[in-house]
């Protein structure tokens, strides 16, 4: 399984989503953006927008940003 989390320092919706990341102990890759959003190219290059977090899960050709739909992402596919 090959996840990737774009997020923010500080940003308390990463947060949530790497505390759930951790809850259900998945092993991820964090990627760490600028604090300004005109320098978020790779993110706007990975998932057509430049807010965070985004999440890339390779695995099932899946990314999709926004905390809320990262977190129903996680418990319907890999909680057990």
């Amino acid at each position: 399984m090959t996840l990737t989390l774009y997020r923010l320092e500080g940003c308390p919706f990463c947060e949530l989503v790497v505390d759930r990341l951790n809850e259900l102990d998945i092993t991820f890759e964090s990627i760490w953006v600028e604090g300004l959003h005109s320098k978020r190219d790779e993110v706007k290059r990975v998932s057509g927008q430049r807010a965070v977090p985004v999440l890339v899960d390779e695995t099932r050709g899946v990314t999709m940003a926004e905390s809320e739909r990262i977190l129903e992402y996680l418990d319907t596919s890999y909680e057990n």
